[in-house]
């Protein structure tokens, strides 16, 4: 792997499924543990560098981190320089004084995280940047799928909702296009971008005629804090267009799965029916993100997991 994960594109083929394969040994070194923890990054210092609000993103690096037995830093640009001025770059040499190995970056300006790693020796993760990519989001998506499915080539994904500021969407793309899965994105015409034509996959405007061929519904959450106009009619309307609800779920094949990042909009882009049904991975997700951003962390850093050979 290289020096950072930056963007899907990072990674290529045996990159990819280096890292699922990383967190499949990892799941079974700490499968049989009652302390479930590693001494692989034992004196190394991560630190979480959030300029955005986040949940799972934040506490499932963290918790990565010190599974792997490293020394944890959580900055948040909240209480911090950064609300008296201070700029990225002067945070950056800030913590690469401290001693960093590792950078996980989350901000709201997209390419951020290239910047970072323009300025400091150790590694940057980007955990999310503006509309532009989340890596590790789509690595643990991948993993849930394989998973579940037991492949990804071949299999039929169906991407549906707010494309245009999902960098959950752009990063699932690339990812699962290196991969080998064949890729739908069903959107209204105002919430895909421009130039989505060149993107590896298959765009349609009518979620209930891909519905029956697909293998993994992803559902996307609709970003209204990012929305400056009306890109629909009402909630109501998107929800009666592009929602997953039961009915819709009834037009899924027997072993079809429902997949959504989180947060999620309840009632609007998937109802609670399908979101806590026996289809739905939405909670395996957060437990397979901690896995997985393990083993980025491990391939970054070095080192390898006990038990394995």
């Amino acid at each position: 792997m290289r020096r950072h994960l930056l963007e899907a594109a990072d990674l290529d083929l045996g990159d990819a499924t280096l890292v699922l394969d990383t967190a499949a040994q990892i799941d079974a070194a700490l499968a049989g543990r009652e302390v479930k923890k590693l001494p692989t990054l034992r004196g190394r210092t991560v630190v979480n560098l959030f300029y955005e609000d986040s949940t799972r993103t934040r506490i499932s690096f963290e918790l990565a981190a010190k599974r792997l037995s490293a020394d944890v830093i959580n900055f948040s640009a909240k209480g911090s320089s950064v609300s008296k001025g201070e700029s990225l770059k002067d945070t950056a040499q800030t913590l690469e004084a401290m001693g960093s190995d590792a950078i996980v970056i989350r901000h709201g300006a997209s390419g951020a995280p290239h910047r970072l790693a323009q300025w400091v020796r150790g590694s940057v993760v980007n955990a999310g940047d503006g509309t532009h990519e989340h890596p590790t989001q789509a690595l643990l998506d991948a993993y849930t799928i394989r998973r579940r499915l037991g492949r990804l080539d071949g299999v039929r994904v169906v991407l549906v909702g707010d494309v245009l500021h999902s960098r959950v969407a752009r990063s699932n793309v690339g990812l699962l296009h290196t991969l080998g899965a064949d890729v739908t994105v069903v959107a209204p015409p105002t919430l895909l971008p421009v130039g989505v034509g060149s993107w590896p996959v298959t765009v349609s405007y009518d979620l209930d005629t891909v519905l029956p061929k697909a293998d993994v519904v992803m559902m996307l959450r609709v970003q209204g804090e990012r929305m400056n106009a009306s890109f629909f009619p009402s909630a109501r309307e998107y929800s009666r267009r592009y929602g997953l609800d039961a009915r819709r779920m009834a037009l899924l094949p027997d072993d079809t799965i429902v997949m959504h990042p989180g947060p999620m909009n309840r009632g609007m882009e998937i109802a609670a029916e399908v979101a806590d049904s026996v289809r739905s991975t939405i909670v395996e997700q957060v437990g397979n993100g901690v896995s997985v951003r393990m083993a980025v962390l491990y391939l970054l850093l070095g080192g390898a997991p006990e038990g394995s050979s």
